[in-house]
């Protein structure tokens, strides 16, 4: 078996659970142990997802349409947060993805007072946001309506997910069509703040790939890759990690 195939086999067995996710708490527990997923797969991205775990590594979403499965997991994206059970937003590889609540509180950089954002460099739209949030959660409408252009607010959003600050929180009927989202302050629903580890989340990080480089580190975290690459030296240096090839590293 070349090292490519051996890689493959070793993430296959730690991305998927021995028998597929069928409720929210073993979808709870999936993202618990993984520590992180991508809610699909996406293309070009070597992660761990949620909708593999449900519907199985070939699966492919969509195919046709929104079946159960597509169902499942697009409805857990807004209930494990509301319900503290695993983060969600666009942050790993700036795509839709879930942390545990452990790996949360290890990256959660801000002090975890509803305040946070104040002590972010952000834009003005991300400083509202979170700013209207603070009297509780809010409607994804509402919160275009108070930036009052799609494309600023879905920046600002992007934003607030890569500081963590803001996840999903359940949805509000609507009189018509799909639900809205609720999007609440990431500390209003879990405990994070002042417990800032970046050696465990990238321990984390290379426990889960099995395998990994500081650049993808970098792209998955949103870290410099120079940062990546010393995390990965003390993970080394502590004999949790291996330099293996190049600028490789894998799980010790």
């Amino acid at each position: 078996m070349d090292d490519d195939l051996r890689l493959r086999s070793a993430r296959a067995e730690r991305w998927l659970p021995s028998s597929r996710v069928s409720t929210i708490d073993k979808a709870a527990q999936f993202v618990d142990d993984v520590g992180f997923a991508l809610l699909f797969p996406a293309e070009k991205i070597e992660a761990p997802s949620l909708w593999e775990a449900v519907a199985g590594e070939d699966a492919e979403p969509f195919a046709t349409g929104m079946d159960e499965n597509e169902s499942l997991v697009w409805a857990w994206k807004d209930e494990l947060p509301r319900d503290g059970l695993a983060w969600y937003g666009k942050f790993l590889h700036r795509r839709g993805s879930l942390l545990s609540a452990r790996l949360l509180l290890a990256l959660y950089a801000a002090g975890g007072r509803t305040d946070d954002h104040h002590s972010i460099d952000l834009s003005r739209e991300a400083h509202e946001i979170a700013e209207a949030l603070r009297g509780g959660p809010l409607t994804t409408a509402a919160l275009r309506q108070i930036v009052g252009n799609r494309s600023r607010y879905e920046r600002a959003m992007a934003e607030l997910h890569r500081h963590l600050l803001v996840t999903s929180a359940g949805v509000e009927a609507q009189r018509s069509g799909w639900p809205a989202g609720i999007v609440d302050l990431s500390c209003r629903i879990f405990s994070v703040g002042g417990r800032l580890d970046l050696g465990y989340a990238a321990r984390r990080f290379l426990e889960t790939m099995r395998y990994t480089s500081p650049r993808e580190l970098s792209r998955a975290y949103g870290w410099s890759v120079a940062a990546a690459r010393a995390e990965l030296d003390r993970l080394v240096d502590a004999g949790d990690a291996v330099r293996s090839g190049g600028s490789g590293y894998r799980a010790g």
